[in-house]
């Protein structure tokens, strides 16, 4: 499919129309062209953003494929009335026979982040960020009883991210803690766990894989060496066997998919969508 260009249009950000538009993508083998769009919140915008797509497939010789979420029906008659390509229109898919079949009109407002100076859920959200921030890589033990899930696993096995995406797509406040040498040594889980041991999630990851990603970190050290992330691992799984705390591999899977495993094995209280 050479040639062929994808747009992302939005009166806000654009997350919505562009998570939902690589989610179908997804599901075939092409190489597109991607081009965003987001805050196209007035007809003078909507003009300026036919032209662009009307231009790039003239120049593409194919037609654009457009991802609409666009609110105001102004703007979106501009776009459906000049805009030459081919049209997915979430508000008209989705939205409208939603309206139907609940019986109610929509807020007409796309997005989880609109009007966020008055959601309660994005405050939250933006505070569960700041508490896994401060407790990233074990460095605050205070106030732990406050997570939802903390992580725990040896060095550079994903902790980091999958707590920051904890964080910010579902609002949990997401810690996580190294386990380390001494730990191994004394075969015991540090002090700051063992009162919140049913919130542990353990990640572990193949020693191969571990030690290409130390090696980028800090190249040719024992830190990085297959020899010792051999034991890590090998010592970091025992222990969450030895005091039952639930884990999985990172080495083949995404962040969506490590997170969506912790929600399903944990079932925290406290979720924001």
């Amino acid at each position: 499919m050479p040639n062929r260009t994808v747009f992302f249009v939005s009166d806000g950000t654009g997350i919505t129309a562009e998570t939902f538009g690589n989610a179908i993508l997804a599901q075939f083998e092409s190489e597109l062209h991607r081009v965003r769009l987001p805050f196209v919140d007035t007809v003078d915008k909507a003009h300026q953003a036919v032209r662009q797509i009307n231009h790039t497939g003239q120049q593409d010789q194919e037609k654009p494929i457009v991802f609409l979420t666009l609110a105001n029906d102004d703007v979106l008659g501009v776009i459906r009335q000049h805009c030459n390509g081919f049209l997915m229109d979430m508000i008209s898919t989705f939205v409208q026979p939603l309206e139907r079949e609940l019986n109610m009109k929509s807020n007409h407002r796309i997005g989880r982040f609109s009007d966020s100076s008055k959601s309660e859920q994005y405050q939250s959200r933006i505070e569960a960020i700041n508490f896994s921030l401060d407790h990233d890589d074990g460095q605050s033990h205070r106030d732990l009883a406050s997570s939802d899930v903390i992580l725990v696993g040896v060095s550079r096995s994903g902790k980091t991210p999958t707590s920051l995406y904890l964080a910010m797509q579902y609002g949990l406040k997401a810690s996580n803690y190294p386990l380390i040498p001494e730990d191994f040594e004394r075969r015991d889980l540090p002090p700051a766990l063992k009162p919140h041991r049913d919130k542990l999630f353990g990640l572990t990851i193949q020693p191969e894989r571990l030690s290409e990603i130390r090696n980028e970190r800090r190249p040719n050290s024992r830190y990085a060496s297959i020899e010792n992330c051999r034991h890590e691992v090998r010592e970091a799984e025992s222990m969450m066997r030895r005091f039952g705390i639930r884990w999985l591999s990172t080495t083949t899977k995404s962040i969506e998919e490590i997170s969506t495993t912790i929600l399903q094995e944990l079932h925290p209280d406290r979720l924001n969508y």
